[in-house]
């Protein structure tokens, strides 16, 4: 005679479901553990700190220089995006004075930063996890290591330590194109004058709300940095390997980014 088995209870998600979850959970733990032995790695690399030259030159300019434009670009907008949101309730209050104050807070601490990171990671980031996952899959990382070269004092902190120093640099460019932007929507759509935007900036932005948004540009580019050549250098599964590494490099920068931003935003205020 056969057995009913007993009804299972609706409010009870399947073992499926769970099994799924904790596969998940595991490998999240799994990927940041490895990213943060990285970063172990490429801290015990810096000490001393022999760093080639080449190879940091190499990036500085592939990875700084050439996401000038799109940087530049994407932060004139920007700022004129701020001002434009802004511009509606400032008009209806008649503090315009304040207009330059709210564009230069939010693109400083948050916009600036933000964007231009996710901008560096879609750009930058996803080419290095590109570049390192085809070296990994055609042997060439164990090319290395036969001769006696460690990959990570080779390839990886050049890489870490370009992306860092770019991202600040790119950083500070975007600011003040953002905030040319913002007086220049200002004074062309509002007719707000040009010394009226200026003093905004200059009268109620202090420097830290500058350094807040570099302290967490040099965050941001770590976090990418070392992302990017985490997902790079553990690739397996040859090309089909190499896409999947990108996409989860960019997933787990994006991620950092904001996780990061809260985390900073938080404690300094």
């Amino acid at each position: 005679m056969l057995e009913r088995s007993a009804p299972r209870d609706p409010a009870r998600p399947p073992p499926g479901v769970i099994a799924g979850v904790g596969a998940s959970a595991l490998g999240v733990a799994q990927e940041v553990g490895g990213i943060v032995l990285l970063t172990a790695d490429v801290a015990r690399a810096l000490v001393p700190p022999r760093i080639d030259s080449r190879e940091l030159w190499k990036s500085l300019y592939k990875m700084g220089y050439r996401s000038v434009p799109i940087v530049v670009l994407t932060a004139l907008f920007a700022g004129g995006l701020m001002t434009v949101q802004a511009g509606p309730f400032v008009k209806k209050f008649g503090a315009t004075a304040l207009a330059g104050w709210a564009a230069g807070y939010a693109v400083l601490r948050e916009l600036g930063p933000i964007l231009i990171a996710l901008m560096f990671s879609g750009r930058v980031g996803a080419n290095n996890t590109a570049e390192l996952s085809t070296m990994t899959v055609t042997e060439q990382l164990d090319g290395l290591r036969a001769l006696a070269i460690d990959p990570i004092r080779f390839l990886v902190v050049p890489r870490v330590l370009a992306m860092m120093t770019m991202l600040v640099a790119l950083t500070v460019i975007g600011d003040l194109v953002a905030l040319t932007g913002a007086a220049i929507v200002g004074h062309v759509m509002l007719d707000i004058e040009w010394s009226t935007m200026y003093h905004g900036f200059v009268d109620n932005l202090r420097p830290f709300d500058f350094l807040h948004g570099i302290y967490k540009a040099i965050a941001f580019g770590a976090a990418i940095a070392v992302s990017s050549c985490y997902f790079g250098i553990t690739v397996r599964g040859g090309a089909v390997g190499v896409g999947r590494a990108v996409n989860a490099a960019v997933v787990a920068a994006a991620a950092s980014i904001m996780l990061l931003d809260f985390f900073l935003t938080y404690l300094t205020g």
